[in-house]
């Protein structure tokens, strides 16, 4: 019971977190914000666990959407995966040595992008574009504006976010044993 608690309560700050840094970096663009986005998925995951990282993953783009910083709710469900993607990867590669560290960035990093941009991309504005511009689920200047948003923007911040938390991880892990 007290490590379920444990798990609710870190879970809920990080989740805070995240949420009082989307509000207060919103204006300051997809770089800024995307960055400290990643940088606690990165946190959640390599500090309190799978599950933790896993919630924040999948909460985050439903709380960036209510808080007006998601485009479009249609890239909500692409955000989440390429976010779970990206903790999932951190999760299985990241190990002590500062070079498994940095291949564990990358790939997550890599896969985070590949993933968005796939379904972005390939999948909202390609495959089923024609259809959702019929229904009016998604306009015409949205269809020339996600590919863009979910390209190489998503690769850096991710980049940026992950390398901030390795730098990061060592003084938290030493403030959390007290």
């Amino acid at each position: 019971m007290k490590k379920k608690i444990l798990w609710i309560t870190r879970t809920a700050v990080i989740l805070a977190l995240l949420v009082t840094l989307q509000v207060v970096t919103k204006s300051f663009g997809q770089f800024v914000t995307g960055s400290c986005v990643n940088l606690v998925l990165a946190l959640s995951v390599l500090l309190a666990g799978l599950p933790c990282g896993l919630v924040v993953a999948f909460f985050s783009p439903v709380l960036a959407f209510l808080l007006g910083i998601a485009p479009q709710v249609l890239t909500v469900p692409a955000i989440m995966a390429g976010n779970c993607v990206y903790v999932l990867l951190l999760h299985v590669l990241f190990a002590k040595q500062l070079w498994r560290q940095a291949l564990a960035l990358i790939c997550a990093a890599v896969a985070k992008f590949l993933t968005l941009y796939g379904i972005v991309a390939g999948l909202i504005c390609g495959i089923l574009a024609e259809h959702l511009l019929k229904t009016g689920l998604l306009k015409a200047p949205m269809l020339q504006l996600l590919p863009a948003t979910f390209s190489w923007p998503q690769l850096v911040t991710a980049m940026i976010g992950g390398l901030l938390a390795i730098l990061m991880l060592p003084v938290l892990r030493k403030a959390i044993r007290g």
